[in-house]
């Protein structure tokens, strides 16, 4: 894993370096509080995955205009502004190993640049001109806050469905990854069937991108993860490893686990047998299953383009989804 991504990073030093750039001089703040609480999220480390797919999609598309490279801070500034929505809502204390920007500044000023994010987002998408480009943005800016909504509600449920999971991760994560592929393909002004599989190739890498970070809340540490392990569950969110194995475990394990879910003060040994349980039903294992059914279905869609430097890192970023710890 350590080799693939260190193969992956060469490749893609350049566009990084256009994409950190780009990200520095398209915040454009009016009050240097929005660009200090922003940038202490946006360049806290971040992957740079969204904005980097949304290049990458546009160049298989034959698009070489350097406007891509602010136009792929669109799906940063989106992403950035759900964290930092999403650290409020979950009164999360961590976050890419540093404090949250809420338990710095405060909740209120945290919300508001998060909005701004958003702002700042759909502005750049409206350069374009593109009715279509600025369609999917909002449509991916709608199908977030809806996800964090349900979400919410469900919040400490131990009767959420894999498929109510699924739903919420589509919403949050697959939606905002396809939308990055997608519109990558519009702007090149690609056809309408290249425009799908690149859409359907990100959803994909969404999903699995997601199912393997919730993964990691159970099989990292807390230091490589950059946030308290066990960090889902104390904010009451079900993830796919706790949701198959409740439905998997025996009666007494499963009141043992609504138990833990239920008043969320559970102790490191506890945690660690919770792990042992999602070993043991096949929990882990299951979704590890998943994540891999995804990748594949993603990396058959790249295949099906002709072979190139920039399919070949499309494939080795669809391989890092699933295998990256942290």
């Amino acid at each position: 894993m350590s080799r693939l991504k260190e193969q992956l990073l060469l490749r893609v030093a350049t566009d990084l370096n256009h994409i950190e750039t780009a990200l520095e001089q398209n915040l454009n703040p009016h009050l240097d509080m929005v660009r200090e609480v922003a940038g202490h999220l946006i360049f806290s480390g971040g992957k740079r995955i969204r904005p980097l797919l949304n290049l990458l999609c546009a160049r298989l598309c034959g698009y070489t205009d350097p406007f891509i490279h602010k136009f792929s801070t669109i799906v940063e500034f989106l992403h950035t502004a759900t964290l930092l929505h999403d650290d409020v809502v979950d009164e999360a204390a961590i976050r890419r190993g540093k404090p949250v920007a809420h338990a710095i500044w405060g909740a209120p000023v945290t919300v508001l640049v998060g909005d701004f994010l958003l702002a700042r987002a759909l502005y750049i998408a409206a350069e374009t001109k593109n009715p279509k480009i600025i369609q999917v943005i909002a449509e991916i800016t709608e199908s977030m806050c809806q996800g964090e909504i349900i979400q919410l509600v469900k919040k400490g449920d131990p009767g959420l469905s894999e498929a109510e999971y699924m739903d919420v991760i589509r919403r949050k994560t697959g939606f905002l990854i396809q939308g990055a592929c997608q519109t990558g393909a519009i702007l090149a002004g690609a056809p309408m069937d290249v425009e799908q599989k690149l859409a359907d190739f990100g959803y994909h890498i969404g999903m699995v991108f997601q199912i393997a970070d919730d993964l990691l809340d159970y099989t990292a540490d807390t230091k490589t993860l950059g946030k308290a392990v066990g960090a889902d569950l104390r904010e009451g969110k079900l993830t796919l490893p706790v949701i198959y194995t409740l439905a998997h475990a025996g009666a007494k394990d499963r009141t043992w686990m609504e138990k833990i879910i239920s008043d969320k003060a559970f102790t490191e040994p506890e945690f660690e047998r919770l792990i042992r349980l999602m070993q043991d039903t096949g929990g882990i294992a299951y979704c590890r299953k998943i994540a891999e059914e995804h990748v594949q279905t993603a990396k058959n869609i790249i295949c099906s383009f002709t072979a190139s430097d920039t399919t070949e890192t499309l494939l080795m970023i669809a391989d890092y989804t699933l295998n990256r710890n942290a």
